[in-house]
């Protein structure tokens, strides 16, 4: 290899690395270490109303308080995981926050709140089903929280038909 190429090429690297540790300086934590951020929140509602799509309420403002309960149950959740757990899971809802994440990831072209629940479901299909472990990992990760969320309080077993835990 020839010096000046060497040299370009360590340019264009450098500016590269650059470029990349802007955007991810740009990427908001999806956990405060708290509570899901903004966009965390944004990104398991979406979910959860995929995922629990037929469990939900049909009327729009039931809906949105089931959803808006599971994120606070979401927010208790992840504040009982361990720490490295909850700063990847920071990392995961960053990157899905993100409109190159999102597509790169989840396949989803519109944004988490634009995007309609059969769009979510597609996507979130495509995750399930994908040859790399990172997506299926990543599937896996929203699918469990999410339904693990909505299915802890006694007021959503009646869906599933569970009567509660026996007395003894």
């Amino acid at each position: 290899m020839h010096r000046r190429t060497l040299l370009k090429l360590g340019f264009a690297s450098a500016a590269v690395l650059a470029l990349a540790g802007g955007a991810a300086a740009l990427l908001q934590p999806g956990w405060t270490g708290r509570a899901l951020s903004a966009s965390g929140r944004e990104v398991f509602k979406a979910v959860g109303g995929a995922v629990l799509d037929k469990t939900l309420p049909a009327q729009d403002d039931a809906r949105q308080l089931a959803l808006n309960g599971l994120l606070d149950r979401v927010d208790v959740l992840v504040g009982a995981l361990p720490s490295h757990a909850q700063a990847e899971l920071s990392q995961l809802l960053s990157l899905l926050a993100s409109a190159p994440g999102r597509h790169a990831l989840a396949g989803l072209g519109s944004a988490w709140p634009k995007a309609s629940v059969p769009q979510i479901q597609e996507a979130l299909q495509d995750m399930r089903l994908s040859s790399t472990a990172l997506r299926q990992q990543a599937y896996a990760a929203l699918h469990d929280i999410a339904a693990g969320a909505y299915f802890s309080d006694p007021s959503s077993w009646v869906v599933l038909g569970y009567p509660g835990p026996l007395k003894i």
